[in-house]
């Protein structure tokens, strides 16, 4: 069994403890706002609602993300054209709403409030020494990159962002970003895209494809990568 390499910086001290008095906060009404948003992908195109794919976390461990599905059933590419993106699935992510049912893995321990974003396995594999020092804290919903241009930015200039957030992480850092996550997912600033020609985004070959989720049934990838 290979063993878990220590984080360079690990964790502020009641970094969790800050996870879950936000998550206490957020259940209620992110579970009323996720039903609108569940019954939305519902009952605009065919497949589950949700889907789960593999996602780097922590030290380099492997967990399971999860999403609103926002693009039609079938095998979908890694960059989509937006002909693939659902009516639902287009103001899902212009407002980030896409990623609430995150606030499971929240819960679940695999991720925080405040972090770095999950990236995909084969990108982690393209990593120097310095890039992989945002593994040292959990994955967030929201980060340091995200309201700092967000997918307007090269995954190189995301990456130097995140780990400036790994070197200052704090209570007060975190309250901050929340903060100025509100204003950019109001205002869908970054919303659109990913820089598709980035070698560190662009797979050379296909990755693992992602797992959906239905209340009895598997379904297909969305292939999202934010």
């Amino acid at each position: 069994m290979k063993r878990r390499r220590e984080p360079a910086y690990p964790p502020y001290r009641g970094k969790r403890a800050v996870d879950l008095a936000i998550l206490a906060v957020l259940a209620l009404p992110a579970a009323a706002l996720g039903a609108v948003c569940a019954a939305a992908v519902r009952l605009t195109s065919r497949g589950p609602v949700f889907f789960r794919q593999d996602r780097v976390g922590m030290g380099g461990e492997v967990f399971s993300v999860w999403k609103f599905r926002t693009m039609i059933a079938g095998d979908n590419p890694i960059f989509p054209d937006a002909s693939r993106i659902t009516s639902a699935g287009r103001w899902l992510r212009r407002l980030s709403l896409d990623e609430l049912p995150q606030l499971i893995n929240v819960a679940q321990g695999d991720m925080s409030i405040v972090g770095p974003r999950p990236t995909l396995p084969y990108q982690v594999e393209r990593y120097d020494g310095r890039q992989r020092l945002r593994l040292s804290v959990r994955p967030g919903l929201t980060g340091l990159a995200q309201v700092s241009g967000r997918n307007a930015l090269g995954w190189a200039e995301r990456i130097e962002l995140d780990i400036t957030y790994v070197q200052v992480q704090s209570v007060r850092a975190d309250l901050q970003i929340l903060a100025r996550t509100a204003k950019v997912v109001l205002s869908g600033e970054g919303a659109e895209g990913h820089p598709t020609d980035d070698p560190l985004a662009s797979p050379a070959t296909a990755p693992a494809k992602a797992r959906t989720t239905a209340p009895s049934a598997a379904g297909t990838p969305d292939g999202t990568t934010t």
